[in-house]
């Protein structure tokens, strides 16, 4: 079996090829980004993939960020990744042998969705409006693979993976999400010894969060037993306080000073936790839990922190 991993360079990609390439099942992992292809070129694509002809292309290709980011540049996100997803699924056209899986994101679900989240909730009210664009991208997707397969016959899953972190991730300040961006201010404010962190909002909201990992293996798992819901959670199935990671943090980075939460600022979601039952049913279970794998986390941080904070 011939894998094709798009995006391979970031934090989801990184791990995919890592992780696939220790499966002996797959004949050949090919990892491809922005320098092997652009995704915003459709006749390279189409080429691309043509001469390829790969079993299995997995979509890890995005232009992703954290709150601030998805606010700041809306017609960025929603431009670019609405290019990469039209090129990718109007290549395919002409190859319904090929299975997508395509990496969506929690963020298409609802604003008040009832927690936790089913897949069948999708399209049923308001999303978030902070990061509507790359919602609507991703949810643009999935309408679009469905539409291929209802007309082509291809085969194309949409995984709605929780917040990840991990190993390649985008620790900058502006741009980050949440566990990565506190990862990174907090051990700065250590370096610098500062004698004082702030953390936006109250803490007490309720996240849950997901080691790329554990989507990773997930992603292998759907491969390897042929599974071919249109629509799957991947979550970790374990709630967590922005105060009680804030807490492992400090345990992690070993930070001394005082953590004050500027309650100035809003909390958003109080409560955010995906129904991930589907994928359970079908026998995938996380391995990763959250100290384990902030602290892997930092460890590769620490070993890449000139990379990180480039």
């Amino acid at each position: 079996m011939k894998v094709l991993i798009l995006g391979s360079n970031g934090l989801v990609g990184s791990s995919l090829v890592r992780i696939l390439s220790e499966n002996k099942a797959y004949d050949e992992v090919i990892p491809s980004n922005r320098e092997t292809l652009d995704l915003f070129k459709f006749d390279n694509v189409k080429d691309y993939i043509g001469d390829l002809q790969p079993d299995v292309i997995v979509n890890a290709a995005a232009k992703v960020g954290g709150i601030l980011a998805n606010n700041t540049y809306r017609a960025d996100f929603i431009l670019d990744n609405l290019k990469i997803n039209v090129n990718l699924l109007e290549a395919l056209i002409p190859f319904s042998n090929i299975k997508l899986i395509n990496l969506g994101s929690s963020c298409i679900y609802p604003l008040n969705a009832k927690n936790p989240i089913k897949e069948e909730y999708i399209m049923t009210g308001e999303l978030e409006s902070t990061n509507s664009p790359y919602a609507m991208a991703k949810l643009t997707a999935i309408e679009l693979g469905n539409s291929l397969k209802s007309q082509y016959g291809h085969k194309v899953i949409n995984l709605m993976p929780t917040n990840l972190y991990g190993p390649n991730d985008n620790f900058s300040d502006k741009e980050s999400h949440v566990i990565p961006g506190l990862m990174g201010r907090m051990h700065k404010s250590k370096i610098e010894g500062r004698d004082e962190f702030e953390v936006w909002g109250t803490g007490n909201p309720l996240r849950e969060f997901l080691y790329v990992d554990d989507l990773a293996n997930a992603i292998s798992f759907i491969i390897d037993n042929n599974i071919e819901d249109e629509l799957i959670n991947i979550g970790s199935n374990q709630e967590i306080s922005i105060k009680e990671l804030v807490n492992s943090l400090i345990e992690v980075i070993k930070y001394k000073g005082e953590v004050k939460f500027n309650d100035n600022y809003p909390d958003g979601n109080p409560r955010k936790l995906l129904d991930s039952s589907k994928i359970s049913d079908h026998g995938w279970e996380p391995e990763i839990q959250i100290q384990e794998g902030l602290k892997l986390t930092y460890q590769w941080f620490l070993e890449n922190i000139n990379k990180t904070f480039s």
